[in-house]
């Protein structure tokens, strides 16, 4: 537990102890240690080219899934599965069945997505591209050859300075979406964007801000892709990031500019050769 709320990073999965070591030696002063955090285990501390912690692991002990509700039966006009009975979601808080994905925005687009792409062999999913051509969000799934994965586990977004945008967790089905919204509406959380349908994933998405500032999602419905599936390129804009539902709203991508962030991004507009004043302003004329 940390002494303030923060995002400080993130963790991912390998198979052996053999690819721990291998990721060891990008960073020796890591080094695989034992973990004494639940499911024991094994892990290495790196960094990835924009600061952000990843922590690797393999070997935890998994507890059994925790029970939760199925998704409710849907009448459709070519099939109806409910027949002499009603419709009831549960008035409770929507159960999360798993971590789905990251976003984070980073200065150095290319190098950190190629940190990603060479080490954990990462596939870009989808590309958002700004008018020039230049990417401005990527994201990336996981490849496990002919087995499907969501659409993105980490996606990263051309920003000014590195921060963490969003975290985001799949519930059972759009019912439990929605119950989510109705819950955290009633206990005062505010709320950040949806409920809509993504165009890139396809997720059904709600998102909310905690009360430290940073937001979340809940989603349902993503797409899977296996390792065949080429990566698509798009132009950005904030009517492109909804099939339906309302536009992504302008406060949604507006950074928090404090002095520590004011530094970040005159230190970044000196040194990343991915943030150009040019660049700054383009997106600031598509996102705020």
């Amino acid at each position: 537990q940390g002494a303030q709320a923060a995002f400080i990073g993130f963790g991912l999965e390998v198979d052996s102890l053999e690819d721990l070591h291998a990721l060891a030696a990008l960073q020796p002063s890591s080094g695989v240690v034992s973990l004494a955090t639940p499911g024991g285990g094994s892990g290495v501390s790196l960094q990835d080219p924009s600061g952000f912690l990843v922590q690797v692991v393999c070997g935890q002990q998994y507890e059994s899934a925790l029970p939760h509700r199925q998704a409710l039966p849907l009448n459709y006009d070519a099939q109806a599965t409910r027949v002499n009975d009603t419709q009831r979601s549960p008035l409770l808080p929507p159960e999360v069945l798993r971590l789905g994905h990251v976003v984070l925005e980073v200065a150095d687009f290319h190098k950190t997505m190629a940190w990603y792409v060479q080490h954990f062999g990462m596939i870009a999913s989808d590309i958002q591209v700004l008018p020039d051509g230049s990417p401005a969000v990527a994201f990336m799934r996981l490849n496990l050859g002919d087995t499907p994965a969501d659409h993105h586990t980490l996606a990263l977004a051309q920003g000014i300075f590195p921060t963490y945008s969003h975290s985001a967790y799949e519930l059972v089905d759009a019912d439990a979406v929605g119950m989510g919204q109705r819950v955290l509406r009633e206990k005062g959380w505010q709320h950040a964007w949806g409920i809509g349908r993504h165009i890139l994933g396809s997720q059904i998405f709600d998102y909310w801000q905690d009360p430290w500032g940073s937001k979340h999602e809940h989603y349902c419905d993503g797409d899977l892709f296996d390792a065949s599936v080429a990566t698509g390129f798009h132009p950005v804009s904030r009517k492109a990031m909804a099939q339906w539902g309302p536009v992504m709203p302008k406060s949604f991508t507006r950074p928090e500019l404090g002095l520590q962030q004011l530094k970040q991004a005159a230190h970044s507009l000196r040194h990343s050769q991915d943030v150009t004043l040019k660049k700054v302003i383009t997106l600031a004329k598509i996102f705020m």
